[in-house]
């Protein structure tokens, strides 16, 4: 009895004497376990780490126009297509709904409401919009990658004459010097193009078919260049009366242009069910509906690297980079799509790789008086005018 009676004793004596020393103890054990565990790693200093990184943007930015080349160039280059009207409406309609969901969601928080005033003064800009990124898409369908990257440089000669006529301006005689570069560039890249065409190097058609595709891409580049000039130009005249904001130009831009293109498509394509099964074999259907997809938010993709990389470097750093950003653009050809490498081709991309270099050095050198009749620069533009451009150089 006495051992039971001491048994009963230690019980009574290792019980807590009321819920506070247990609640102590049980504090301490969750306390211990608490700090065995890792603790997380916070994303907003990543975040914030990569959004003021100069090297991320400026990748992100050659990224998202490199890619819309490519995909551009994988989408069109089928041997049957012929809705190129309806792929720039695919385009213009997965922007416009990528812009008012972002708006929609606080991502977009200076996009203006619509106006229809405004959009009757813009209309005929959304309309030279129209020509120029469809005879970029018809050069494109023709042309190789680099070659259709080289000539795209002729339009900064032809804005400079327009800045001449409507603007006035002057130039450097290093912005001289990157004219006749570019020029050149282009002429090695023609001449080096047929040379190939010729041999039968990167061709698959007979020479006669080969010859007579080069020369319509030349004509449907040569529409092109003077497309885009009209297009920039006419929207530095009219972009300072709307006082428009960065996405406010790509929103009304691809927002009017949906009707246009949608009846261009039904008036002039093909919509028979043996045409669309041309132009979508089953085989490569989902990756060219994905292609035109990525296409549309791409648009959106360089805005926002555009104006990310202006934010972040400095539009000295945004000049060189687009310039420097024709090289990788001009290789993805040659990787992505077996454009010919010859010798001609190699000088022709590496003498435009030059004169954009020379450019972007004229544009950023300090202001200069010269008696020339050429401008120093391209019209000044929001970075999502910017970004425009960049999506139709690509």
């Amino acid at each position: 009895m006495a051992n039971m009676s001491n048994k009963r004793n230690e019980d009574i004596e290792m019980r807590p004497k009321d819920g506070q020393d247990f609640a102590e103890e049980k504090d301490s054990f969750l306390r211990r376990n608490s700090s065995q565990r890792p603790a997380p790693v916070p994303i907003a200093p990543i975040i914030s780490k990569i959004d003021h990184s100069p090297g991320a943007s400026i990748l992100a930015y050659c990224l998202s126009s490199i890619s819309m080349t490519v995909v551009n160039k994988y989408v069109v280059s089928g041997s049957s297509w012929n809705l190129n009207f309806f792929y720039l409406a695919v385009q213009s309609l997965v922007c416009t709904a990528a812009i008012l969901l972002s708006r929609q969601t606080g991502l977009i928080s200076n996009l203006a409401p619509f106006d229809p005033v405004k959009a009757k003064k813009w209309f005929p800009i959304s309309l030279l919009l129209v020509g120029m990124i469809y005879t970029s898409t018809k050069a494109l369908q023709f042309l190789s990658v680099p070659v259709y990257t080289i000539f795209k440089n002729l339009t900064i000669i032809v804005i400079a004459y327009g800045e001449v006529l409507w603007f006035g301006g002057s130039v450097t005689p290093v912005a001289l010097l990157s004219f006749g570069l570019m020029v050149l560039s282009s002429v090695v890249a023609a001449w080096a193009d047929i040379q190939a065409a010729i041999n039968g190097i990167g061709h698959t058609q007979e020479t006669s078919v080969a010859l007579s595709t080069l020369n319509a891409g030349y004509a449907w580049m040569g529409m092109n260049v003077f497309c885009s000039a009209a297009y920039l130009l006419g929207m530095r005249k009219v972009i300072k009366k709307m006082n428009f904001k960065d996405y406010d130009t790509m929103f009304y831009n691809n927002l009017l242009t949906i009707p246009v293109l949608i009846v261009c498509s039904l008036i002039v394509e093909d919509w028979s069910s043996e045409n669309l099964t041309r132009n979508f074999p089953p085989e490569t259907r989902n990756a060219l509906f994905a292609g035109m997809i990525y296409s549309g938010l791409a648009a959106i993709f360089i805005s926002y690297c555009s104006a990310w990389c202006i934010r972040i470097t400095s539009s000295t750093t945004y000049s060189m980079v687009g310039a420097l950003n024709k090289l990788p653009i001009a290789v993805s050809g040659l990787i992505f799509f077996n454009a010919p490498v010859t010798f001609g081709s190699v000088s022709a991309i590496f003498i435009g790789f030059v004169s954009g270099i020379v450019f972007a050095w004229s544009k950023v050198r300090p202001s200069e008086k010269s008696a020339s009749v050429l401008p120093t620069s391209k019209p000044m533009m929001s970075a999502s005018s910017a970004s425009n451009r960049d999506a139709a150089n690509s």
